[in-house]
């Protein structure tokens, strides 16, 4: 078992990563439901909901994530904070599953520097455009366009450690099979990627001795 909790020892990180309308956040509900341990829901929506309400109405939403396929000065800030709170999360020992949507190269980049080193697993959401579409279009809550403009670079460059398509399985069969990957699988995308890109690991730890 991977995502046990120790004492001096960090917890486990689970990004879901995809875009909007892929069924990150019900996935994450669904993982929180049936994982052994505690793990906290820190994803990105989570920070966006602590902005000013003002925040998620044009034109300030634009200066965060309004433009879908690439973030706001704001957002930016917003998604460094996120990742370091996740960070003090883990070392604090706390498991943490987080949703998010890397469309930004720096949050990327940030992630492998940051996580690799960490017991941090990156978990890919797919689903085809056009389920996305029609999901965008069945929900009240979404921007439509959303998907479309994250679709092609929501996933850009990464390796995962698993991959789930959220047309063929419903969230709880997704869940069920990201919870066996965890428990028997250590974390390896994020530090593979680290590797090849000869990116500085912020930790000097590795994930073995502290998963």
């Amino acid at each position: 078992m991977h995502c046990n909790i120790s004492p001096g020892r960090p917890g486990s990180i689970v990004f879901l990563n995809g875009t909007s309308s892929s069924g990150k956040t019900t996935i994450l509900k669904a993982l929180q439901n049936i994982l052994a341990e505690p793990f906290l829901d820190a994803g990105i929506d989570k920070f966006i909901w602590m902005m000013p309400e003002r925040y998620l109405e044009r034109p300030l939403w634009d200066d965060v994530l309004g433009k879908a396929d690439h973030a706001g000065q704001t957002g930016l800030s917003l998604v460094d904070a996120m990742h370091k709170t996740i960070e003090t999360l883990s070392l604090a020992g706390w498991n943490v599953i987080s949703d998010h949507v890397l469309v930004e190269n720096a949050w990327r980049e940030d992630c492998i520097r940051r996580f690799s080193a960490l017991p941090a697993y990156l978990i890919g959401i797919r689903c085809p455009l056009g389920e996305l579409e029609r999901r965008e279009k069945a929900r009240k809550n979404r921007t439509l366009g959303q998907a479309r403009l994250q679709y092609e670079v929501v996933h850009t460059g990464l390796k995962y450690d698993l991959e789930v398509d959220t047309s063929i399985l419903s969230a709880e069969e997704c869940a069920e099979k990201i919870k066996s990957w965890l428990v028997s699988h250590p974390p390896e995308a994020l530090r593979n990627m680290r590797q090849d890109r000869e990116i500085p690991q912020k930790f000097n730890f590795s994930p073995a001795q502290s998963g």
